[in-house]
Formats: structure tokens, C-alpha cells, sequence
């Protein structure tokens, strides 16, 4: 069966609002992108921070909820909160569910409290815990809008808010809701930003995915919300093809090297969604701009897409937004497809010096366009921690 992904609420580096991320992907603006200090003692780094201001948490809810997690998660709702609360009024409380991935859920905001009670030996006044649990992001969505269906968050790291959406789908097959909010959130953190550091896994210039120069990502934060449906609903929307996962718990922290769980989530999206690879108009990448995560991911892509087919990453607009990063490029997707009466496709943006070792990519450049003769379908890659990979197909609406 086809579900039906209407307008994302979106919030991140290139903006928080549909019309300024769309100038912004398809030019590839990398304007969001700046050079940051007080994040590794030391060194300034290129990161993807969210510059725009961000809402109060509304009365009764700051206390248990308020972090900037929950801040730039309502303030995706925002966007598309008449779109919510239409479908909770519709269907009722009890039968829309929310799934939300998320790796660091507002941990960044209370480091200042574990400092405190170390020196003063309590915690300081006004510090709730709950803020930073992973069901946080869940927890506040569910209070908010008053949602009393399933409930919860996933975290499997840079995949997160990608299951997200597998998991959406499965909750409207199982018909225990009608209606499902999916996305994820992220917001930087200190403690996973000098993580990545001590991998000599981040790079202090702008990323460049796929390049022989390549020296590691550039991390950024996101909050991203769709709501799921059987039927679309008024206004633009895409279809929820299929989606393929897999775990090859190859290594902590870095992936099979030929990409043996990646080609097993690619193949089996296209599977799920009765498709071949040859149907397939355009990929987003995962592409990092790690050595080792490039060099897996384009040899699963040339084993999947013999033939090739045009694809991108955009982490170097955006940086990656790990828990967020999954919903963030589907919803990236989402506007490519939807974009009335333009075809192009999202630039790649990198130095344009291909590493001689891997296999070359068919790299979009604003030249690319859809097909005319076949339908608009794209495939959105996300791979984390762990060896665990997961691919999802959206396609415009007919």
C-alpha cells in the first residue's frame, strides 16, 4: 500500500521555511555552513547551526520540556501545525501516533548542570532530567498537541529519524492509528562533536563528500516532522514507496567495506516498493565526507546502480545532523519532487577532485534534470554506528 507524506515542517542550517531550504538545496548554497569556536577546545570548526531564533516552549510545558531539541521540534510543528491538528481533529487523539528519531535529545543543554553538581554538589535549581531522556522529543510532541496514541523514540544513531519513517508505515499496516507525526530532531552537542573529533572522523573546512581530499564531516542539527497518511491530504504531498533496513554490525564505528549492509537496505527498498533500479530518478547520499563511509557507500551504489544514476549528497549545505539526518534529507527529497513545474535536481557539492580508488558517481550538478518519460522517484540513503543501514523511496504524486 502507498502512503502519503504531506508538507514537512522543516528546520535547519539552510533555513526554517520550504521556499528559502529549496532556493538554498537546488543552488547549493553552503551559506549555512560557518566556522565556529567553543565546540573542541582549540580548533574552530565548520558546522550547520540553525541561526534563526527559535520559540518559547509554551506556558506549563517549559519546566519537564524545555531544551533547544524540543525548541526547533516546535518549531517544525509550527510550520505545519493547522496540517496536525486538522488530522487529530479527523481521526482523534488516540489513533495518531508519533515516532521520532533522535541520538543526543537535548544532552548538550543541561552539561552545565552535571558541572554544577560536581562542584557545588547539587544540582542546580530549576534542572529536570527529563529534558534530555531520548522519549523527550516524544514525550514534548505528545503534550503539545495532546496525542494519546503509541508514542516513541528511536535512536540508531544516524539512522534514527530514518527508521522513523519504516516504523511510521508499520504502525499504519498494523492499523493502530490513522495518522502517524514521523520525523526526528538533533541540536549540536559538545560531547558528540569532540566524540567525532577523537575518531579524526570532523573536518574543520567545509566537507567534500567523495573527493581524494575528503577529510571527515561536518556535524549540524536539524528538526524535521512529516505527517503520514493513507489518503494525502489538501495541498502538496509525495508517496511513501517502500523502505529497506539492515544491520551488518560489521564495527563500532565504521561500515562494511564493500558495503554489504547498505546494498542489503538498498535492495530490499527496492523490493519493498516493487521497483528496480533502473526506476529510480535521483539518490540522496549519505556521504559524509569520511574515508571510509565514501568509500563503502560508492561501491554499494555502483553494485546497486550498474548502470548509474544521478545522485548527491547534501551534507555539505547542511552538515550532518545524525538522529535528524535520515527525515532531514527525506524531507529534502520531499522538495525535489514536489516543486511545481521544475525538474532540476540538487547539485553535489564538493571540490570536483574524484578519489581514483572508488568507482565514480554520476554526481547531479544543476544541469541535472528528471526524466520526462519515466516518473519522478527518489531513493534517500542513511548509514550509522554500528552497521545500520536503512534506504527509503519516495515518488511525486501522480
Amino acid at each position: 500500500m502507498t502512503y502519503w507524506l504531506g508538507t514537512p515542517g522543516i528546520v535547519c542550517a539552510l533555513g526554517s521555511s520550504i521556499l528559502e531550504i529549496d532556493s538554498a538545496l537546488h543552488t547549493g548554497s553552503t551559506t549555512g555552513m560557518r566556522k565556529l569556536d567553543g565546540w573542541v577546545n582549540g580548533r574552530s570548526l565548520t558546522l550547520g547551526a540553525f541561526s534563526g531564533a527559535t520559540p518559547p516552549l509554551p506556558d506549563g510545558l517549559a519546566t519537564q520540556h524545555d531544551s533547544r531539541n524540543n525548541r526547533l521540534l516546535l518549531l517544525a510543528g509550527q510550520q505545519i501545525e493547522a496540517t496536525l491538528r486538522t488530522a487529530i481533529a479527523r481521526y482523534g487523539a488516540h489513533r495518531v501516533a508519533i515516532v521520532l528519531g533522535t541520538s543526543t535529545s537535548g544532552v548538550n543543554d543541561n552539561a552545565g548542570a552535571f558541572s554544577h553538581l560536581a562542584e557545588q554538589g547539587h544540582w542546580p535549581q530549576g534542572y529536570d532530567y527529563r529534558r534530555q531522556v531520548l522519549s523527550a522529543p516524544t514525550s514534548f510532541l505528545a503534550a503539545w498537541l495532546g496525542i494519546t496514541g503509541p508514542a516513541y523514540t528511536l535512536s540508531t544513531a544516524c539512522t534514527s529519524s530514518a527508521r522513523a519513517l519504516l516504523s511510521a508505515r508499520s504502525l499504519l499496516d498494523m492499523d493502530l492509528c490513522d495518522a502517524v507525526i514521523c520525523g526526528g530532531a538533533d541540536t549540536l552537542c559538545r560531547m558528540t562533536i569532540n566524540g567525532f573529533a577523537s575518531l579524526e572522523a570532523i573536518s574543520d573546512d567545509l566537507c567534500s563528500p567523495f573527493s581524494v581530499h575528503r577529510r571527515g564531516i561536518n556535524i549540524g542539527e536539524a528538526a524535521v516532522l512529516f505527517l503520514m497518511e493513507r489518503s494525502p491530504g489538501e495541498g502538496p504531498a509525495a508517496t511513501f514507496l517502500g523502505g529497506g533496513a539492515s544491520s551488518d554490525a560489521w564495527h563500532m564505528s565504521s561500515p562494511e567495506p564493500q558495503g554489504a549492509g547498505a546494498i542489503q537496505a538498498m535492495q530490499e527498498a527496492l523490493s519493498d516498493a516493487g521497483l528496480d533500479a533502473s526506476d529510480i530518478s535521483w539518490v540522496s547520499l549519505h556521504g559524509t565526507g569520511t574515508e571510509h563511509n565514501d568509500a563503502m557507500e560508492s561501491r554499494a551504489m555502483n553494485t546497486v546502480f550498474s548502470r548509474g544514476v544521478p545522485c548527491a549528497s547534501t551534507k555539505a549545505l547542511t552538515g550532518h545532523a545524525l538522529g535528524a539526518a535520515g527525515a532531514l534529507e527525506a524531507a529534502l527529497a520531499w522538495i525535489t519532487l514536489t516543486r511545481p513545474g521544475n525538474d532540476s535536481l540538487p547539485p553535489h557539492v564538493w571540490d570536483a577532485c574524484p578519489d581514483p580508488a572508488l568507482p565514480i558517481l554520476d554526481f547531479s550538478t544543476s544541469a541535472h534534470r528528471f526524466c520526462t518519460r519515466q516518473p519522478r522517484i527518489v531513493m534517500s540513503n542513511s548509514f550509522a554506528f554500528g552497521g545500520n543501514n536503512t534506504s527509503l523511496i519516495l515518488g511525486a504524486k501522480p
